[in-house]
């Protein structure tokens, strides 16, 4: 895990953000970094190589079609912001 992960990983795991999620979990051809089944809510910590990405976008779009939520955030942002990474992911969990 990149240290943006394990940031976010110690606030998603053990359902610390009102939902339990997974980690390097498969859907379909694809492995999301995080995700909560319940609610279908895939969060995605990502580097620069992700910005304007076709894969990603392509990734993102077949998940949403399978009733996915998909939020992404960018590393930089997850180690200097991480309460408001945190209230976004609580901010779309119903």
């Amino acid at each position: 895990m990149t240290d943006a992960e394990k940031v976010l990983w110690s606030q998603l795991k053990n359902g610390q953000l009102r939902c339990r999620y997974r980690r390097q979990h498969p859907i379909g051809p694809f492995i999301v970094d995080f995700v909560c089944l319940e609610h279908k809510y895939v969060v995605e910590a990502d580097g620069g190589q992700h910005v304007d990405n076709p894969y990603d976008e392509a990734r993102t779009r077949w998940l949403e079609s399978k009733g996915y939520t998909v939020v992404r955030f960018r590393n930089n942002l997850i180690l200097g912001d991480l309460n408001m990474v945190k209230d976004t992911i609580v901010g779309h969990i119903p």
